[in-house]
């Protein structure tokens, strides 16, 4: 956060070359969440230049964030991606998000740990309400703690509490359906063995 607060301190100033460390700390970060989120890359890259194009116009005029530079710009992409969804009345799902996270792994990430990203990105896909994948995806994809995720999505701390633990017992039951129904697949008996030793990962 005191980085955050020398980055806009500067940023207030209209310093170009902060102005471009900025972009350049968060722009891909933003571009990944909202993709998460609506899995549209052409509508997210043009979400990324709102969102900067808003903090530009903020900080001309002597407002936008003070502090946590960060949670700023990820709420603001929260709400222009939930926005964006209503406007075209689409779901926010991830496929294409994962096929972007596939071929954007690097090659050492290995197949075991893959297939339990696998299986808890289609737990989550499938097995979530909106606001569940919203809280998952803030809380265990991005990082951000339960009062900044609150603020984020505009619900209370004590809402995201319930909304959490939710997801959570959605995800762990749904992960063990399919480590049950893995068992019954011989050629997948590695995998199976990998899902049962590490889902107690997702607690």
């Amino acid at each position: 956060m005191d980085n955050d607060v020398v980055l806009l301190n500067a940023a207030r100033m209209m310093n170009k070359d902060t102005l471009i460390k900025i972009f350049d700390l968060y722009s891909r970060p933003l571009f990944n969440f909202a993709l998460r989120l609506c899995g549209d890359p052409l509508m997210d890259d043009h979400i990324v230049g709102d969102v900067f194009a808003k903090l530009l116009e903020q900080l001309a005029c002597g407002s936008g964030p003070k502090t946590n530079l960060r949670s700023y710009l990820y709420e603001t992409a929260y709400h222009l991606v939930i926005d964006e969804a209503r406007y075209r009345h689409r779901t926010v799902p991830l496929e294409v998000a994962d096929t972007y996270r596939v071929h954007n792994d690097s090659a050492s990430t290995g197949l075991e740990n893959r297939l339990l990203v696998e299986a808890v990105l289609q737990a989550i896909r499938n097995d979530l309400t909106d606001d569940q994948k919203h809280v998952v995806i803030l809380r265990f994809l991005e990082g951000f703690n339960l009062i900044q995720t609150a603020t984020i999505i505009g619900k209370a701390v004590n809402h995201v509490k319930v909304i959490q633990s939710r997801a959570i017992a959605a995800l762990r039951k749904a992960v063990n359906r399919q480590k049950m129904t893995a068992i019954y697949k011989p050629q997948s008996a590695k995998s199976t063995k990998v899902l049962v030793e590490k889902s107690t990962a997702i607690r």
